[in-house]
């Protein structure tokens, strides 16, 4: 297929995603910290609701991979992109508990908080703006940790 239906494409995805998150409730922090509250277990406040929306999403992807594996090639590209080295290193670490420390004390992911912002929700301007500064921050302190480590080898050669 021509690359121009790539854009529209990815805009119906994006479009299909944002209302499957509205749908879900996922764009709701209050929704979603009472989820991840199980202190709420024993109050009877506790929302299990998200585990199903979960569950599903896993079904959904467990298809669509085994259906993208039995093609050739990606619908829009030349190739399917090599996966990723299997290795955990400290920056991924350090990213999933940055992620789920923000995710639990603002109740919005990165995808939810994007659609939320078509709410005007001020919560959601928030968390966006915090996170395009931290995306920012974690650029600049990986690009000075490099460059720190390539000034530290150079000097020991």
């Amino acid at each position: 297929m021509s690359p121009t239906f790539s854009l529209p494409a990815q805009f119906a995805a994006g479009l299909i995603f944002g209302l499957g998150l509205i749908l879900a409730g996922m764009a709701d922090p209050a929704k979603v910290l009472n989820f991840l509250d199980l202190g709420g277990i024993a109050t009877g406040q506790w929302d299990p609701s998200l585990a199903f929306v979960m569950v599903g999403a896993i079904g959904v992807a467990f298809l669509g991979f085994r259906l993208a594996a039995r093609r050739g090639r990606p619908v829009f590209a030349a190739a399917f992109p090599a996966p990723p080295a299997p290795r955990l290193e400290g920056r991924l670490l350090a990213g999933a508990a940055l992620f789920g420390i923000g995710w639990g004390l603002a109740g919005f992911c990165p995808g939810p908080a994007l659609v939320s912002l078509g709410t005007g929700s001020t919560g959601a301007v928030v968390f966006v703006a915090a996170m395009l500064l931290g995306m920012v921050g974690a650029t600049w302190l990986s690009g000075r940790l490099r460059a720190t480590r390539t000034q530290t080898e150079g000097a020991k050669a």
